[in-house]
């Protein structure tokens, strides 16, 4: 599980997020939304330990930045950086040692086939596309087997083939029982997997709301909706 209690961040003297509280639980999709500038990033980051923040965050109840935590998390960024003179495959091997995981040769060979790089595993990280990059930080995510998984943006630069197939990873982690959380402007994209709308706007969370709480709505139409009422909507956090 995932709880985020009263996020703040400055930048100088400008308040990106301002007491963000929300929370996804373990087998649910959750998708944070929200206009440019709404703060999604500065949380998702916040989360994932890369900035500093006053608050809390908690990872299966552990505090975000201790190494019990980290280990339960994995994180697909916005835009992915590879090591340029490590293999496709090397980045996944590392990922796993970066854990403390022995190399699962099987495992590996399964995500490279299922992201369709098999036959690009040996190209060095400065020789991949913007989607074959997109594609290594998946399979970096999902070799370390995470409770909890963070994906920002993760279908831009993606074929429909490797959109389609992540798609149907998320619902099979959403069915291991895993807590998964993705920042997204586009939102026909996650429509059918999501369980909980969290949706941001000037730093603050309006909603935190399952989609039996909202009805069977569509999530666009959704979103447009909260933002002309902008009140709070849905379950408060505990």
């Amino acid at each position: 599980m995932l709880k985020v209690s009263n996020l703040s961040k400055y930048y100088r003297d400008v308040k990106a997020v301002d007491g963000a509280s929300f929370f996804v639980n373990n087998g649910e999709v959750a998708v944070l939304v929200g206009p440019n500038g709404a703060g999604k990033s500065t949380t998702i980051q916040s989360i994932v330990g890369i900035l500093r923040f006053d608050g809390k965050v908690t990872i299966d109840d552990h505090d975000n930045r201790s190494l019990a935590a980290k280990q339960l998390l994995a994180y697909v960024p916005e835009i992915p950086s590879m090591y340029p003179l490590l293999t496709v495959r090397e980045h996944i091997e590392f990922m796993s040692l970066a854990y403390g995981f022995d190399i699962d040769n099987d495992k590996i060979d399964a995500l490279l086939h299922r992201f369709e790089l098999f036959d690009k595993q040996d190209k060095l990280g400065n020789e991949l596309s913007k989607g074959m990059m997109q594609k290594v930080s998946i399979c970096c995510s999902l070799v370390v087997d995470p409770e909890v998984i963070i994906l920002d943006e993760p279908m831009v630069g993606l074929d429909p083939t490797a959109i389609k197939e992540l798609k149907q990873l998320i619902l099979e982690l959403k069915n291991d029982n895993k807590c998964i959380l993705i920042s997204t402007h586009m939102m026909e994209m996650v429509d059918s997997l999501w369980d909980r709308l969290i949706l941001m706007k000037e730093g603050k969370i309006l909603s935190n709301a399952t989609k039996a709480e909202v009805g069977d709505q569509d999530l666009e139409a959704l979103f447009f909706d909260l933002l002309k009422d902008d009140e709070t909507v849905g379950v408060e956090y505990e």
